[in-house]
């Protein structure tokens, strides 16, 4: 349940403010000095009326005592000089300190958020728009500029000023000061309580789907060649539209609940002036109050009614930040999902044997599980096929042996390691992968062969490029290995995508490698250079293949034939061939009787995957 569910707002707030408030504490000396550089600032500003009351009092009596008048005069207006000067060169020490301060936060909060994402669980990426994911952190690391400008900068010298200004009206006049205190109680608790419950639930609405609204572009955009394919666009257009018609009413929606909070604060500003005025002028009727005594009054009401002004903009601001940052915190709050136990050491991976020992796993705990009390063995260095229909358990088999999941009972070793009690990035690193559909990121060619080892030199690319069958076609483009490859490799024909992607794997030289339906959709050119490259890459380590042509497994050393989380049937292509009503020999005869009557697309490689219905 999410925190806009199941939180209310005040507990919004106490979550992101306690967010923020650990955040500063990595900074706290500079934080310090930003709160005492803006509690400075507002003292010199409190100050002020008070030598510009001394000034007019002085002009006023230096009709009749010239000399004596005079110097006071001087005197204030030093102070005034001094005090602006001060307040200037102090605000600006402040705005240099709180954008260093401000900068520091951010650069650590999105480090920090993208440290999380990258190790959330494949179920949360699989659940999660990357464009909505994008929004909430940026979203959320802006935020931050806006709630320490409001809270360092504004309110806290606000709140200085308010009690600044009640000490210094309430010593000249108890009751002036009792006014403006309870005045500003007021105004500062409506401003509060609106803000809280009036705007923050609209804004948090907005903001809901201002994330949507970001998700649903990034998934048009990523899949536009989709679209493209079947001439979708203005379909696409009418459902962004819809998503767009709901948030721009949700934002309006947001944006007059504000207005009306900034009109209330308005209202009682003016009737908190009509009384201080009032209050000072029955003041001056009664002979309790001078020239300048109303100067100091009137100066001070225009001081503080400044800052009681940028108190209602700056609650907003507060809880327009709290808002923005809401996911963000979301985020943080959420556990990874798989992670390494305290203390996890690498793995050393040196004979590759893979074992799984009476392994009970299940997707959702309220779901049947996959498999239950699970064994198999691979030995080290063995070529293994893993072969059945959809939803038989090869694709959980891989990636178990990763620990993109964590298994309910039993457990999975390699070279007698629990995969579990080890560190996941050194697992990974010495598992080389090459998937259906491989991504590639948009970068260089060399770039994304030496993924797999990032210090690798020109001559390692070309070389693992070359036992890839794909340095040739790297030598034919105008800037060879410097070409980029587009967002996700898109430009590049699924063939080349693979062929790089077994480059990356040559150069990993991982001593465990997995084929996870590498050859699948291609045309017979590309999946003969495919499989010259595989058969290279196999030597020397242990190989586990997911496949749904013969082409690919008929010469490994064993083949698992899965179904609904078991192995039904395990040997050689020879020998699986021979038993009768075998599984495996009714996907062998189903793609031959397929390949006879043409229906494959791929030429002498009919495919090996059934749907579940016809097993």
């Amino acid at each position: 349940m999410t925190l806009k569910n199941s939180n209310s707002g005040s507990q919004v707030f106490r979550k992101v403010l306690g967010f923020t408030f650990a955040h500063w504490k990595n900074q706290w000396l500079r934080g310090s000095v930003v709160i005492v550089l803006s509690l400075l600032t507002a003292m010199a500003d409190v100050l002020m009326p008070v030598y510009s009351g001394r000034l007019v009092d002085a002009l006023a009596a230096g009709l009749g005592q010239r000399d004596a008048a005079w110097h006071i005069a001087v005197v204030a207006l030093a102070m005034l000089i001094a005090l602006g000067v001060a307040s200037a060169l102090m605000r600006y020490a402040m705005l240099v300190n709180i954008s260093v301060f401000t900068l520091g936060m951010m650069r650590e909060m999105i480090a920090n958020a993208f440290h999380r994402v990258q190790r959330f669980s494949t179920d949360w990426h699989a659940n999660s728009f990357a464009g909505s994911t994008v929004r909430k952190i940026t979203r959320g690391m802006w935020a931050i500029d806006l709630l320490n400008d409001a809270l360092l900068v504004g309110i806290l010298p606000s709140f200085a000023m308010l009690v600044g200004s009640i000490v210094a009206l309430g010593v000249h006049w108890p009751v002036m000061g009792g006014i403006v205190g309870v005045g500003a109680i007021i105004y500062i608790a409506v401003t509060s309580a609106m803000a809280l419950n009036f705007v923050a639930p609209a804004a948090r609405l907005s903001n809901t789907w201002d994330t949507r609204l970001g998700g649903g572009l990034a998934d048009a955009v990523t899949c536009n060649s989709v679209v493209k394919a079947f001439g979708a666009e203005t379909r696409e257009e009418a459902r962004l539209a819809r998503v767009v018609g709901k948030w721009q009413r949700r934002t309006l929606r947001a944006w007059l609940h504000g207005s009306t909070n900034g009109g209330l604060q308005m209202l009682m500003l003016a009737v908190l002036q009509a009384a201080m005025l009032g209050t000072a002028l029955e003041l001056w009727r009664e002979g309790k109050a001078g020239v300048g005594d109303l100067t100091f009054a009137l100066t001070m009401f225009m001081v503080l009614k400044g800052y009681l002004r940028d108190v209602g903009m700056l609650v907003r601001h507060v809880q327009r930040s709290v808002n923005d940052m809401e996911e963000l915190v979301e985020l943080d709050a959420l556990p990874l999902g798989i992670e390494d136990r305290p203390g996890a050491k690498p793995i050393a991976i040196e004979r590759g044997e893979i074992r799984f020992e009476r392994v009970t796993f299940r997707y959702d705990a309220h779901v049947a599980p996959l498999y239950v009390d699970f064994s198999v063995r691979i030995a080290p260095g063995e070529r293994v096929g893993l072969i059945g229909h959809s939803g038989s358990g090869k694709t959980t088999f891989i990636k178990l042996i990763q620990r993109l999941y964590d298994v309910a009972d039993g457990r999975i070793t390699i070279d007698g390691q629990d995969i579990s009690a080890v560190r996941q990035a050194s697992l990974r690193s010495q598992i080389a992968i090459v998937q259906q559909e491989p991504l590639l990121f948009h970068r260089s060619l060399a770039d994304n062969i030496a993924y797999a080892r990032p210090g690798a030199t020109q001559a390692e690319i070309e070389r693992a490029a070359r036992l890839a069958n794909v340095h040739e076609f790297i030598e034919t483009l105008p800037n060879g290995y410097d070409t980029l490859v587009g967002e996700r490799g898109v430009k590049l024909s699924g063939g080349e995508r693979q062929r790089v992607a077994i480059a990356r794997a040559f150069l990993a030289d991982a001593p465990v490698l997995i084929f996870d339906e590498a050859t699948s959709s291609l045309d017979s050119e590309s999946e003969a250079l495919i499989q010259q490259a595989m058969e290279r890459l196999m030597v020397g380590r242990t190989t586990l293949v997911v496949a749904h042509r013969l082409s690919t497994v008929r010469a490994l050393d064993r083949l698992l034939v899965l179904d609904k989380g078991k192995v039904v049937e395990e040997g050689s292509h020879d020998a699986l061939i021979r038993i009768e009503n075998g599984l495996y020999r009714r996907f062998f005869e189903r793609q031959a009787l397929e390949l006879t009557k043409g229906l494959h697309p791929a030429l002498g490689t009919p495919s090996l995957s059934v749907p579940e219905a016809q097993v």
